[in-house]
């Protein structure tokens, strides 16, 4: 029971980190019906300059201008690349963001070479004890963490000028847009969010138990989007309830996996795709994801 309890915990508490990722998804989809493979970029971008900048000016400053960064370089991914194919299909779109996140990722892979970069994070290896049940600091500062940040996205989404921007262009597009939303500023605060979201989340993939920052930290992007697809891409709330899924998921099938050897190794790595995949064949658009009416 012990370890039951030790795996739903630390499950939740990346599920909410994955769930951030996520979020930056579905909000760069929101707003411009673009799937954003160029996100691991983002979650790299930041973390290596937090990694790289802690030592010269404290960890919380370098966090702050690790946001910042991450944020920027989505901005000016959105003003540089992407706003010139705009009215192009959305699947050449997505293909863009895939050449952009293998010239990011590949000049970051280059600096970073073998090293493995620690943040400086304050929680060290440090662990809490519920009862029985032992936990990182790490992991409850991820969860509190990225409680509050989707907590505040969220009401910002629901109660601001900005939030009932994205809302109406997510909505409808062009009466957005002769309604006088101006589409271009709602894109380009969407990547600067998606990014500054993707950097603090690169923090916690990070710190303890993790080693640190590393060529395949963005990698870690890739379990986020089973949690985007399966909570649905049009849907905030989905991206939380999906990335709680994959990191619960993700926690058991690794925890278990001596009693589900019959399945093959690995099957941790695995379990939130075959979770995404069952839920698709369920539910096409994602648990909370929005099906477009057919005129038939």
């Amino acid at each position: 029971m012990t370890t039951f309890l030790e795996l739903l915990l630390g499950g939740l508490s990346m599920g909410s980190v994955y769930a951030l990722i996520a979020l930056g998804f579905v909000v760069i989809f929101k707003a411009t019906e673009v799937v954003n493979f160029a996100h691991a970029s983002l979650l790299l971008a930041g973390g290596w300059v937090t990694a790289v900048l802690h030592e010269d000016i404290g960890f919380w400053p370098a966090l702050a201008v690790g946001v910042g960064a991450a944020a920027a370089v989505g901005a000016g991914v959105e003003f540089l690349v992407m706003r010139r194919y705009r009215g192009q299909d959305q699947s050449v779109l997505a293909i863009v963001t895939i050449g952009v996140d293998i010239l990011i990722t590949t000049d970051l892979t280059r600096r970073i070479g073998t090293d493995v970069l620690a943040l400086g994070d304050p929680w060290g290896d440090a662990v809490v004890h519920l009862g029985p049940v032992t936990l990182p600091q790490t992991r409850i500062a991820a969860f509190v963490s990225a409680a509050v940040l989707i907590g505040a996205f969220l009401l910002l989404f629901r109660y601001t000028a900005w939030g009932v921007a994205m809302r109406a262009a997510a909505e409808k597009p062009e009466t957005a847009a002769l309604m006088g939303v101006r589409l271009g500023r709602v894109s380009l605060a969407a990547w600067a969010v998606a990014g500054a979201l993707a950097a603090v989340a690169a923090l916690f993939l990070t710190v303890f138990p993790t080693p640190g920052l590393e060529r395949a930290t963005s990698l870690a992007a890739l379990k986020a989007f089973p949690a985007a697809i399966l909570g649905g891409l049009d849907s905030t709330t989905g991206a939380l309830a999906g990335g709680l899924i994959v990191g619960v998921t993700e926690a058991m099938a690794t925890g278990y996996q001596g009693q589900l050897a019959f399945l093959g190794r690995g099957i941790g790595d695995l379990a939130p795709y075959l979770v995404m995949v069952v839920v698709l064949l369920l539910r096409p658009a994602g648990l909370f994801g929005t099906k477009e009416p057919a005129r038939v």
